[in-house]
């Protein structure tokens, strides 16, 4: 049954799920919003029993109170990911990078990150490779292909008119206002300014639209299975970017405690905080569970590999001085 604005309603009304949802929100108070809507969620399913609802729409919802309160720099692509292009660097080199990084807009930059010029997208960039493009000899038919010539190919990316703008915002901003901003002009690219006026991160809609629906993969993306690989005996070799919970399944350990949870994401981030700066390559953090982590591969400012090796429950000291706190 609908009513009269199209909406699906079941059982009686006073038991429809959507209209106390509305009356939660309508109360113009945040606190305890979350723990209401769960205990709505509950009240309903115990009174519609018959009435299937999904535990993705029920994610969704809650997502949604938590990215009324999420601000931009939670949600950001770390300076040290971006993966951009320099404005002078050749059209041939931006078809390399767009194969690479599999990704569909790039920043552009003048000499450092710190200089985002505008972004480039991948559709305006295969336009540019149709319109120079004249068709290829002995093409077969139905498959005319391209020929681009050389020359074209060396033209920089500042010179092929290809920039579009991009949005310059302060990591405090709200996440919410960010998205209605993108819907609203069209730029769905945010590059996040520090106090001094540096390249903080980035942000595209689909970071924000995955704060709502969850995880958008595509097939460029890498999952979690392939960050963390068993090397044999006890042994694993990781990404630095893989995420801690996934570690934490893996292994069936606990690596941070529950009140420092928010302060590391990746295993990365976890060795950061036990070593309390960035490792070199070759050394090995001890953790208090008896997983030892040797890097790898690094750099000044990021742990990029490592090795995981689990140690025997008896091999363990009583003290782990790298431990986090």
């Amino acid at each position: 049954m609908t009513d009269s604005n199209g909406n699906s309603s079941s059982g009686p009304r006073g038991n429809s799920f959507w209209r106390k949802l509305k009356a939660l929100l309508a109360g113009g108070s945040d606190k305890g919003l979350r723990e209401s809507l769960e205990g709505a969620i509950k009240i309903h399913a115990a009174q519609n029993p018959g009435e299937a609802f999904g535990q993705e729409a029920k994610s969704m919802m809650l997502n949604i109170i938590e990215f009324s309160e999420l601000r931009v720099d939670g949600a950001m692509v770390p300076r040290v990911d971006i993966v951009a292009i320099e404005d002078q660097a050749t059209m041939r080199e931006l078809m390399q990078r767009f194969i690479e990084a599999g990704h569909s807009r790039l920043p552009v930059y003048r000499d450092s990150l710190d200089e985002i010029t505008g972004m480039v997208h991948v559709k305006d960039f295969m336009g540019w490779l149709t319109a120079k493009g004249g068709k290829r000899k002995n093409a077969k038919p139905g498959n005319p292909g391209l020929s681009i010539a050389a020359s074209e190919l060396s033209t920089t990316v500042r010179q092929s008119g290809l920039h579009r703008e991009v949005l310059f915002v302060p990591p405090s901003m709200p996440a919410s206002d960010l998205l209605v901003k993108m819907q609203a002009s069209h730029i769905h690219l945010a590059i996040v300014i520090d106090e001094y006026g540096g390249t903080d991160g980035l942000i595209s809609i689909e970071d924000l639209k995955e704060e709502i629906v969850g995880d958008i993969s595509d097939e460029h993306d890498t999952d979690d299975e392939s960050l963390i690989k068993p090397a044999g005996d006890g042994v694993y070799v990781a990404d630095g970017r893989v995420d801690i919970a996934r570690v934490e399944e893996l292994l069936g350990v606990d690596l941070l405690p529950d009140e420092d949870e928010e302060t590391a994401d990746t295993l990365a981030g976890l060795v950061f905080k036990m070593a309390g700066r960035v490792p070199a390559r070759g050394e090995i953090i001890r953790h208090g569970s008896g997983l030892e982590f040797e890097v790898i591969e690094s750099d000044p400012r990021r742990v990029k590999r490592l090795r995981i090796t689990a140690k025997k429950v008896d091999e363990l000291t009583q003290s782990a001085p790298n431990a986090p706190d």
